[in-house]
C-alpha cells in the first residue's frame, strides 16, 4: 500500500498511515492521463502532484475525483476537467516571481495548483459560499500565499493590478476588457471564449509594449462568465 500523511497531521510530522490500493491506481491512473493529455511541464506535474483533487470534490461524485473529468460542485458551478486545469496553468508560462489572479474560484482546485507555482494567487468569484469553503480548505493545506475574494470577476481586482498572468475559469464572449487593463505589459491571460454553452476556443492572450497577441489553444467547455454577485 502507499502511505500518506494522516490529515490531522500534515503540519505536525504525524505518523504515516495506509492509504488504499484502489485509490492509490486511481491516482496513478490520473497522472497517467495528464500527461497523455499533453500535460508535459515537470513544474505543472510537480504542482499537480501537491494537491489532492479528492479534497475538492464533495458528496456523490466523491469517488470521480481522479478522473479526467469536469465534475458538478455548489452553485451550479463546476471542478474543472484536471487535464484541462493543467493545460491552462501549463499554457500561463507561471514563474516563481509572478502575481496571478484567477477569476472564477470554484472548488479553489485550480488556485491551489498556482499556489505552488507563483509568488501570489489572488482568486475571485460572485459565489460566497464558493470563496469560503475554498478559503476553508487554502487555511487547511497551509497554502498562505492565496488570498480568495467575493467579487465580480468580470471586472478583475483594480486593487491588486497589474497581474503578471490571469486566468479566468469561465466563459466570455470576449476577453474581458477590464481584464486586459490589468494584465502587465509581457503577461500572458488564459480565457475561454465563446457565444456557445456547447463548446468555446481556448485563448491565450500576450500583451506587449504594442498590444495583445492572440493564439488560439485548442476547444473547450466552460460554464459561462457572468457579470454580478452571485445570490449565496
Amino acid at each position: 500500500m502507499a502511505q500518506v500523511w494522516a490529515e490531522d497531521g500534515l503540519h505536525m510530522g504525524a505518523d504515516f498511515i495506509a492509504e488504499p490500493d484502489d485509490i492509490t491506481t486511481a491516482k496513478m491512473q490520473f497522472f497517467l492521463a495528464l500527461r497523455s493529455r499533453g500535460v508535459n511541464d515537470p513544474r505543472v506535474l510537480a504542482a499537480m502532484e501537491r494537491v489532492d483533487r479528492g479534497l475538492f470534490v464533495r458528496g456523490l461524485f466523491t469517488a470521480r475525483a481522479y478522473e479526467d473529468v469536469p465534475l458538478p460542485i455548489a452553485c451550479g458551478q463546476t471542478i474543472s476537467q484536471p487535464s484541462v486545469v493543467g493545460l491552462m496553468t501549463q499554457a500561463a508560462e507561471i514563474t516563481p516571481r509572478d502575481v496571478v489572479l484567477e477569476v472564477g474560484t470554484g472548488s479553489g482546485y485550480q488556485a491551489a495548483v498556482l499556489s505552488h507555482l507563483a509568488r501570489r494567487v489572488y482568486t475571485v468569484d460572485r459565489h460566497r459560499r464558493l470563496v469560503a469553503e475554498a478559503q476553508g480548505l487554502f487555511d487547511h493545506l497551509g497554502l498562505g500565499n492565496i488570498t480568495a475574494m467575493t467579487a465580480d470577476g468580470c471586472y478583475g481586482l483594480p486593487s491588486a493590478a497589474p497581474f503578471d498572468r490571469i486566468i479566468v475559469t469561465a466563459a466570455a464572449e470576449d476577453p474581458p476588457t477590464p481584464l486586459l487593463a490589468q494584465l502587465k505589459e509581457g503577461g500572458i491571460m488564459i480565457v475561454p471564449v465563446g457565444q456557445s454553452d456547447a463548446v468555446q476556443g481556448l485563448i491565450k492572450v500576450t500583451r506587449s509594449a504594442q498590444g495583445f497577441d492572440y493564439e488560439e489553444l485548442r476547444q473547450v467547455r466552460f460554464v459561462p462568465l457572468v457579470e454580478g454577485l452571485g445570490s449565496e
